[in-house]
C-alpha cells in the first residue's frame, strides 16, 4: 500500500474528448503493463511509452501509478452495476434463479482479467473517489437486491435490509476472491454452492 501522504486523486479531469482519449489510453497502457510486468515494476515509464505519450503528459493526468491503480479500481467497480435487475421476471421464476442471475451476474463482471483484479485488488490504494465509487455502487446494488427480496414470495427473512446487505457483501467477497485466485480452473461448482448457500439462507424458517 502507497504511503498515506501519497497523492491518489487524478491531476486533471478531462473536459475535451481527445483529453478523455487520451486519459482512456493511460488506464488502458496502465492495465496492460501491470498485467505484463508486475506491479512494482509497471513504473509511469512504462505505462507512458505503452500509451506513445510523454511522460509529462501522463503526470498532467495522474501524479503516480497508485492513482493510475485507484482509478483502474474505480472504473471496474463503476462497471459492476446489475443491469439486469429490473427484467427478473420474478411471477415466473423460482427463488433459486432469483439468486443464480444475482450470482452469475457477479462473476461475470470479474471474468475479463483475473490477473488485473488480483493485482487491483492487492495494490489499489483507497482514494476518495474510490470510497465513494464502492459507497455509490454498494447502495445501489443494495437497494435492487432489498427490491427483488420484498416481491418474491418465498423469502422468509426477518429483515429485508439486513438480508440485502449480507447476500451483497457475501456475494462480492466470495466471487472477487474466486474469480483472482490465479488456482480457478473452473467457476461451475463456487457458483452452484454459493447459490445454495444463499437461497437457503433466504428461505428462513419456511
Amino acid at each position: 500500500m502507497p504511503s498515506a501522504g501519497r497523492r491518489l486523486d487524478p491531476r486533471r479531469k478531462p473536459r475535451q474528448v481527445r483529453a478523455e482519449l487520451t486519459r482512456e489510453r493511460i488506464l488502458d497502457a496502465a492495465a496492460h503493463i501491470f498485467v505484463e510486468h508486475g506491479y512494482a515494476a509497471g513504473t509511469t515509464n512504462r505505462i507512458a511509452e505503452h500509451a506513445e505519450i510523454s511522460i509529462g503528459s501522463l503526470y498532467q493526468y495522474f501524479p503516480n501509478k497508485d492513482a493510475i491503480l485507484a482509478e483502474l479500481l474505480v472504473q471496474h467497480v463503476d462497471r459492476g452495476t446489475w443491469t439486469q435487475a429490473d427484467q427478473l421476471d420474478l411471477s415466473a421464476g423460482s427463488l433459486e434463479a432469483m439468486v443464480r442471475a444475482l450470482v452469475r451476474d457477479a462473476i461475470d463482471n470479474h471474468r475479463d482479467d483475473p490477473q488485473l483484479l488480483r493485482i487491483m485488488i492487492e495494490q489499489a490504494p483507497m482514494s476518495q473517489d474510490l470510497r465513494d465509487t464502492i459507497a455509490r455502487h454498494g447502495k445501489l446494488r443494495v437497494g435492487q437486491v432489498r427490491e427483488l427480496l420484498a416481491r418474491h414470495p418465498d423469502v422468509g427473512v426477518r429483515d429485508l435490509d439486513t438480508a440485502a446487505e449480507l447476500i451483497v457483501l457475501t456475494v462480492e467477497i466470495n466471487t472477487h476472491k474466486f474469480m483472482a485466485d490465479p488456482r480457478t480452473t473452473t467457476v461451475e461448482p463456487m457458483e452452484n454452492e454459493l447459490v445454495d448457500m444463499v437461497t437457503r439462507y433466504l428461505r428462513g424458517s419456511r
